[in-house]
């Protein structure tokens, strides 16, 4: 089982549940996203080549997509392990000084979730501004698209992922306590 599997509570708590239910959801929204992105890419491209006509803003909409999917997903790929790190280390530890090592994780986990909350606190300005003054991307008279929905999915993506670090970092300072208790 990944590092990531039980987020700190037991499978009957009801909001860790809930909690991976709105994870798993965020990252189905990110896979049909590709889907629908490969979709409007291929008749870009198939326009393109049969009909010297290509679709207006599927460069803008690729950009935008960019960002939306990867915060759309990244909190799924958080809770199951799967984010980018080196775990050689960490495992040799794991097997020699287990608190150590979880010690390591909850730190870890805990500047994941500072390393969010920052990147919220300047997310939320943004979204705000680009609602306010309706920003867009693209070229006016041939495509434009609103800005504000990617960066409201930035910022709803920031708080995911950062609460899923602070369980993760949960259940590592837990696993720290239970190593700490005398055996009975």
């Amino acid at each position: 089982m990944s590092a990531g599997a039980e987020a700190g509570a037991g499978p009957g708590n009801p909001l860790i549940r809930a909690f991976s239910g709105l994870v798993a959801g965020l990252n189905s929204m990110g896979t049909a996203w590709i889907f629908a992105l490969m979709l409007i890419i291929n008749v870009d491209v198939l326009s393109r080549y049969l009909f010297n006509a290509p679709i207006q803003g599927v460069a803008e909409i690729v950009e935008l997509s960019i960002v939306g999917i990867v915060f759309l997903q990244i909190s799924d790929a958080v809770r199951a392990g799967r984010l980018t790190r080196s775990d050689g280390l960490f495992q040799q530890i794991m097997k020699r000084r287990p608190v150590l090592a979880h010690s390591m994780g909850a730190v870890f986990d805990l500047a994941g979730t500072m390393f969010f909350i920052f990147i919220l606190f300047g997310a939320v300005p943004r979204l705000i501004e680009a609602y306010e003054r309706g920003y867009f991307a693209g070229n006016e008279g041939l495509f434009v698209v609103q800005v504000w929905p990617i960066r409201l999915i930035l910022v709803i993506g920031c708080i995911v992922v950062a609460i899923q670090f602070a369980l993760l970092a949960l259940r590592y300072v837990r696993a720290v306590q239970d190593h700490r208790r005398p055996a009975p």
